[in-house]
């Protein structure tokens, strides 16, 4: 028999997944041509063509035992040292490679922090909408997620539900901009404030809160969206941040955390989050992309192809009738539910072939998220079966009336 914990984690086992493996069983019945897939954040934009090179080169040239082989499990000392540099270049900052953990992507950065901070019981706060396995990560070391409302005009954090939910329990607050699923860039006026806050409830129960700045899509911004260095706002802040999404290597596993000198405790909480890497298993990050983000740090994706993704999605579904604010990063839309069920509203899309995640993953029903990380050709091509699936739905409320 499985484990009692891991029991309510399938249960709750992650619905976009769920919708994408819906995906590939619509495509073996109707042709992929004729399926439209927003469940998943994979992107389509093939990644630099530096990163191909660079692989080649390091296979090339450098010493295939040390490549391949161990090294300190925060990563190698001379790519840390490349990235702390970039972001002292960028965010007038003075990290070293001490600084720096290379991580099993976000998501295993993510682990490791609340592997290194929580006890049991300890609580982390998290603004909805949020990345819905952050429950997971959490509960996976015995922490109690708290969930602040949404703020459903703006989708900045609700700052004015924040303060209430803290607690002497409470270790970590997570904040994940440019958002997903909603696009969102958090202003710096919002992170600003939030900091205040921060600081208050700090001196008022006598403990460091550590804000956790969960950052896959930093680089994907659109126009003059500015995303902050939040360190430079609050010194107890982590930074996890992956190539995911701005090298399109979400397969490959590669990140960092940012762990600064300015944390109360830094010392202390590098040294366990070294150990944390090595004892949950992963031991290093991908030695060969450790070596490759290195030499691959001023390039990026093509965020323009994006940016006309973004354009055409929300214009078309605006069209349709549909609902959301544009977004300002990331490669997601929220948008508003035509019908108060969301996981309806889904259901019913799925018949015209338009795979859609319910908000209700995010901790906030009544929007449905679409990823836009797909081909220009597949959104023009679904525009019209958005349009008859609210047909069908004003149809469905004119028959309820009659």
């Amino acid at each position: 028999m499985i484990a009692e914990k891991m029991k309510a984690f399938v249960k709750n086992s992650s619905a976009i997944r769920a919708m994408f493996e819906e995906g590939k069983r619509q495509a073996a019945l109707y042709g992929a041509e004729n399926v439209f897939d927003f469940s998943l954040g994979n992107p389509n934009v093939p990644a630099p063509e530096g990163v191909k090179n660079a692989i080649l080169s390091i296979l090339d040239e450098e010493d295939p035992l040390m490549v391949h082989g161990y090294m300190s499990n925060s990563g190698y000392e001379d790519v840390r040292e490349a990235i702390a540099d970039s972001l002292n270049q960028r965010y007038s900052t003075s990290y070293t490679d001490q600084n720096i953990v290379m991580t099993v992507g976000a998501a295993g950065g993510m682990n490791v922090v609340f592997k290194t901070l929580l006890n049991p019981g300890d609580e982390v706060i998290a603004f909805a909408p949020f990345f819905g396995e952050y429950r997971a990560y959490v509960g996976n070391y015995d922490g109690i997620l708290k969930v602040v409302p949404p703020d459903t005009e703006t989708f900045q954090p609700n700052l004015s539900a924040f303060e209430g939910l803290i607690t002497e329990k409470t270790k970590a607050v997570i904040v994940n901009t440019p958002n997903n699923p909603t696009g969102v860039v958090y202003s710096e006026e919002t992170l600003k404030a939030l900091s205040e806050s921060l600081e208050r409830k700090e001196q008022e129960i006598g403990h460091p809160i550590y804000l956790i700045s969960d950052e896959p899509y930093r680089e994907l911004v659109y126009g003059d969206a500015k995303v902050s260095w939040i360190p430079s706002l609050y010194p107890n802040t982590i930074v996890g941040y992956s190539y995911s999404k701005s090298l399109s290597l979400p397969g490959e596993r590669i990140g960092y955390l940012v762990l600064p000198d300015s944390l109360d405790g830094s010392e202390e909480i590098i040294s366990a989050a070294n150990v944390a890497t090595r004892i949950l298993g992963y031991v290093n990050a991908p030695s060969l992309f450790q070596r490759v983000v290195a030499r691959c740090l001023d390039e990026n994706v093509d965020v323009e192809y994006y940016d006309r993704n973004r354009e055409a999605l929300y214009e078309g579904l605006k069209k349709a009738g549909l609902s959301c604010i544009k977004p300002e990063g990331a490669f997601y839309l929220f948008v508003k539910s035509p019908i108060e069920d969301e996981k309806l509203f889904c259901e019913m899309a799925k018949k015209h072939h338009l795979l859609l995640v319910a908000g209700s993953s995010f901790a906030c029903p009544g929007y449905v998220r679409l990823a836009y990380c797909v081909s220009h050709e597949m959104i023009l091509r679904s525009l019209p079966h958005f349009e008859e699936l609210m047909k069908e739905i004003a149809g469905t409320a004119d028959s309820s009336e009659r």
